[in-house]
């Protein structure tokens, strides 16, 4: 969270503008760090330390659980308000918008990069392309051919929604595109933030490790898909596929997991037929809403 790695106390940076974004959802008030007040932590086994048992479920030295609770709400409830303002975006627009989460190396932008190529032909596609520095990602994205806006987001570790509304204005979206936001690597704090997403995709690696999914548990708790990515490898690592699909229904029995590999191609066809379906369901929806606004204003 944000009152644990002070990401708000960056400036954020969108292609196409000269100036920094300074991001008023995040502006913390200064000051707290000088306050006095006892860590809150509990003591587990082998004398292991839990700082993550408190009201706030984190820990920020100098700040008490309570003051860390009201400055979270307080981020949390203006980070919604830009949220819903997307989502209403994207549904007048009947775009669909996924929100993609994972650690760094997970193979993110190599499985995105794939999938821009095998499915531009198809339907339009955006991205929003989101890293504490450089437009590397960016650049690899825009080599497809698919439109592409970088936010660097300076010492934040997560992308909000008032950075992807910005980035939305200067994109220009199609009606009934498909637009994927790469969030920053971090499997924490995206957890937290509502961009106004359809759904909330996270990527895994069969190198990351099986335990990930409770471990992170927030994330794949936030998730309704995941993609176990670089299943090439399975023969050259000891993973335990059906352990880390266990652990992944353990924190989240609704989620669906598909087994892909970006490199080989493995499985991808599951993910574009994922794509699709919810892409027809979010035009099917499009389509209602514009008939009834109709029908509002000819009564």
């Amino acid at each position: 969270m944000c009152t644990v790695c002070g990401c708000g106390e960056g400036e954020t940076r969108i292609e196409g503008e000269e100036t920094p974004h300074h991001d008023h959802a995040h502006s913390h008030e200064k000051g707290h760090e000088h306050a006095h007040a006892h860590a809150h932590h509990h003591h587990g086994e082998g004398g292991d330390l839990h700082y993550g048992k408190g009201p706030a479920r984190a820990h920020a030295p100098g700040m008490d659980q309570a003051r860390m609770v009201a400055i979270e709400q307080d981020i949390l409830g203006k980070n919604d308000q830009y949220a819903a303002a997307n989502r209403a975006r994207f549904a007048q627009l009947g775009v669909l918008a996924l929100n993609l989460v994972s650690s760094p190396g997970s193979g993110k932008t190599t499985l995105l990069t794939r999938t821009l190529e095998d499915l531009k032909p198809e339907f339009p596609l955006a991205v929003i392309e989101g890293d504490q520095e450089t437009s590397n990602d960016a650049d690899r994205i825009r080599a497809t051919g698919v439109p592409a806006i970088q936010v660097n987001t300076g010492k934040g570790c997560h992308l909000d929604a008032h950075q992807v509304g910005h980035a939305v204005d200067h994109l220009g979206l199609t009606e009934g595109s498909v637009l994927m936001i790469e969030n920053v690597g971090n499997l924490v704090c995206p957890a937290a933030f509502d961009l106004g997403e359809a759904h909330k995709v996270a990527i895994l690696s069969i190198t990351e490790g099986e335990d990930k999914p409770i471990k992170y548990p927030d994330m794949f708790h936030a998730a309704d898909l995941l993609l176990l990515n670089k299943i090439d490898l399975l023969p050259h690592l000891q993973f335990d596929v059906a352990r880390c699909m266990e652990y992944a229904r353990r924190v989240n029995p609704g989620i669906q997991i598909l087994q892909v590999s970006a490199t080989t191609g493995e499985g991808m066809d599951q993910w574009y037929r994922w794509l699709r379906l919810n892409r027809e369901a979010r035009l099917i929806g499009h389509v209602s809403h514009d008939s009834q606004s109709r029908a509002g204003v000819t009564a």
